[in-house]
């Protein structure tokens, strides 16, 4: 059995009891046996170096990352090395299955999307200089220069 006790350090919040014994991750045609994992409130966490194996993805300072593609990552995903890999699938709609020590994730929907191969970027709303909000649809048909930036 799982202790599902938080100890606080420093401010910082340890995961801490036994790792589980034996989980095994599904995920597109791949299945993974991990080593050391640990239920938490019912949720998965893995080492950060498990992401890769199981999809693709890696931990980054700005978030996970998989080729083109940086999903941010809140704190409370992230622990000393460790990700919520169920939270991280609520945050990408990913879909999840879990019973006992087998976890099955469904397809990440952003990668399955078409919007990557289309050149369509994604909707999105943005508060424009007078506090309006703006949504990229509102610009459909006509050609616009969308530029980004961000502070990482």
């Amino acid at each position: 059995m799982v202790n599902r006790r938080l100890l606080l350090f420093g401010g910082a919040t340890a995961l801490t009891g036994a790792p589980q014994a034996r989980a095994t991750v599904l995920y597109g045609d791949r299945e993974v046996e991990l080593t050391t994992s640990r239920v938490e409130k019912g949720d998965l966490w893995i080492p950060f170096g498990d992401l890769p194996g199981i999809n693709e993805f890696s931990i980054k300072p700005q978030g996970a990352c998989r080729a083109d593609i940086c999903i941010p990552l809140p704190k409370e995903l992230k622990r000393k090395g460790w990700l919520n890999l169920s939270g991280f699938a609520r945050k990408v709609k990913q879909a999840v299955v879990n019973d006992g020590a087998l976890w099955s994730f469904g397809e990440i929907p952003t990668l399955r999307g078409g919007f990557p191969e289309s050149r369509l970027a994604p909707d999105f709303a943005v508060k424009d200089r007078k506090g309006d909000t703006v949504r990229l649809t509102d610009f459909r048909g006509r050609k616009i220069l969308l530029l980004t930036w961000a502070s990482w």
